[in-house]
């Protein structure tokens, strides 16, 4: 299976890499960390590097990179990108997240 941006993250994505000026081959880095109010916060980050133990997704021109570890609690999420009046930010659409905070940057399993 894989991590899936939506085209409004995907739009997003190639916003920021253009905007700072990235160098082509610029990898999309999504994982997670310890913390946060629900036990795990999502991470991502740009990234011109991958480790042969990577989890590596191609999504149209945008090359997705997770470590193993993030992967196993990443594994079909889906990455969206919204912008509202109560802010805008990228949203991850978790299935394996049993429980997620108020603010959707924490989860547990």
């Amino acid at each position: 299976m894989a991590i899936t941006l939506t085209e409004r993250a995907a739009t997003e994505v190639k916003r920021i890499i253009a905007d700072q000026k990235l160098p082509d081959g610029t990898n999309l880095r999504v994982g997670v960390k310890g913390g946060g109010c629900s036990g795990f916060s999502y991470t991502l980050g740009f990234d011109d590097s991958t480790s042969e133990i990577d989890q590596v997704t191609e999504f149209g021109d945008i090359t997705i990179v997770c470590d193993p570890k993030s992967f196993l609690y990443l594994n079909n999420t889906e990455v969206d990108f919204e912008e509202s009046l109560m802010g805008r930010g990228f949203k991850f659409q978790n299935p394996n997240a049993s429980k997620s905070c108020g603010c959707g940057e924490s989860f547990s399993v």
